[in-house]
């Protein structure tokens, strides 16, 4: 990824909270030089290894776990919010730009192929993305429906091994006009622009 030195981003809780509140990310990998990809879910482990570790799990029927055996690396990316900026905007001549909030991670996948680990990810993953319910779902993980569950996915991690975060958040303006804009984003009716405005703000509650 094209990242100038003032959009870099090297704040680890920053690029943990991204990912953490964008978690529903990109899996690339290129077989023979085609791209190819996968949205998935994802759990953030950010104190495994030196880097973290991403957990995840895809659907059997879908080959792209077929690639971690020849691919060595695979990249997944995470979007975080994103809004246009107007030249209009700005006291002095400009043009037209995007601010947004991106993390690519590179790293090492490993399948999951025991079923007790599986079972384990799957149980890991709903209580992640069922912790905010009103009355969070179980999985009911038992007999044939635990089998037949178990044999319709393939679950696997990914040991990072490569961390680049770009926030574009118009920090090669002068300090009126990243004002400027955050004012404007701030004021929109759309709550990712309000998003880009916090996080533009270095607000502790901006969310991503």
């Amino acid at each position: 990824m094209y990242i100038p030195e003032h959009f870099k981003e090297t704040n680890s809780e920053r690029i943990s909270a991204l990912i953490e509140g964008n978690s529903f990310g990109m899996l690339v990998t290129a077989p023979d030089g085609a791209p190819f990809v996968s949205h998935l879910p994802f759990i953030f482990d950010r104190a495994s290894g030196s880097k973290g570790k991403l957990l995840c799990h895809m659907a059997r029927a879908n080959l792209q776990w077929r690639h971690f055996s020849s691919c060595g690396e695979v990249l997944t990316v995470f979007q975080g919010p994103h809004a246009y900026v107007s030249p209009s905007w700005y006291s002095s001549p400009g043009v037209p730009t995007w601010n947004y909030a991106v993390v690519h991670l590179r790293g090492k996948p490993r399948l999951i192929e025991s079923e007790s680990e599986l079972e384990a990810l799957v149980e890991q993953l709903t209580h992640v993305y069922e912790s905010h319910m009103p009355s969070p779902w179980k999985p009911d993980l038992a007999g044939e429906r635990r089998t037949k569950l178990l044999n319709m996915i393939v679950g696997f991690e990914i040991e990072i091994t490569d961390i680049q975060a770009k926030f574009k958040l118009s920090q090669n303006l002068l300090p009126e006009g990243q004002q400027s804009v955050i004012e404007k984003l701030g004021q929109s009716s759309n709550q990712t622009e309000v998003a880009v405005a916090k996080l533009m703000a270095g607000e502790s509650n901006a969310e991503f």
